[in-house]
């Protein structure tokens, strides 16, 4: 049976973009999986705001092919990773309003119990590597979804004292302040590891909601059956 998993995000200069690639290969890694790349939609007030500078247009440009995501993709997955780039280390408004309008899947219950894991970019190593991870989790809690981090053991490359992105509470990349920095090859292990790691948990998750289904169902046959 197969185990859908959503990776969804939002990147204005590509670098979200590239861990979201990389989270994908991770998912597609692990038998039975499905996965399906979708972006967050830009502002359009931000798209006047940045049109002015080519890096921006360029990134732009690379994932102009990537479908936005919508409602109908959150209910599909049974597992959701988030590439969530920091603002003053908090999910930017782009992500927000996205969040914002599941209501109606939150008053239904349709994302509880599904695994969720969160990756980000920051443009320093003290720019909000783990607070846009952790503040980003409140609404995706708040939506009965089940979090799903990188672990020491499983990402031994986070246990250094270089500076690269990533933690505990899910993968990073640095961006530079001038956005130059491109994600290195630890950052992108990081982020297939939660890839993997993600849809493992998926299809367990996803097993477990069929027996309870299964169990509630009127006349469903028990074990003294």
């Amino acid at each position: 049976m197969e185990t859908s998993i959503l990776v969804v995000y939002y990147s204005s200069y590509g670098h979200t973009y590239q861990l979201a690639q990389a989270v994908m290969e991770g998912a597609l890694s692990v038998r039975g999986a499905e996965v399906r790349l979708r972006r967050i939609p830009e502002l359009e007030e931000a798209r006047r705001a940045l049109s002015t500078q080519p890096t921006y247009v360029q990134a732009q440009d690379q994932q102009a092919d990537v479908a936005e995501a919508t409602h109908d993709d959150l209910r599909w997955a049974d597992g959701i990773a988030w590439g969530i780039p920091t603002r003053y280390g908090n999910m930017p408004a782009q992500v927000k309003q996205f969040i914002d309008t599941t209501g109606a899947l939150w008053a239904r219950g349709e994302l509880e119990d599904k695994a969720t894991g969160i990756f980000t970019s920051t443009a320093t190593v003290h720019g909000g590597q783990e607070s846009t991870v952790l503040t980003s989790l409140v609404p995706l809690l708040h939506l009965g979804m089940i979090f799903v981090g990188t672990p020491y053991g499983q990402n031994p490359q986070i246990l250094t004292i270089d500076g690269i992105g990533g933690s505990p509470y899910g993968p990073g990349t640095l961006a530079g302040g001038d956005g130059s920095r491109q994600p290195t090859g630890a950052e992108l292990v990081t982020a297939r590891n939660l890839g993997s790691r993600l849809a493992r948990v998926a299809a367990r998750l996803r097993g477990l909601r069929e027996d309870a289904r299964h169990e509630e169902q009127p006349g469903a046959p028990t074990d003294d059956d």
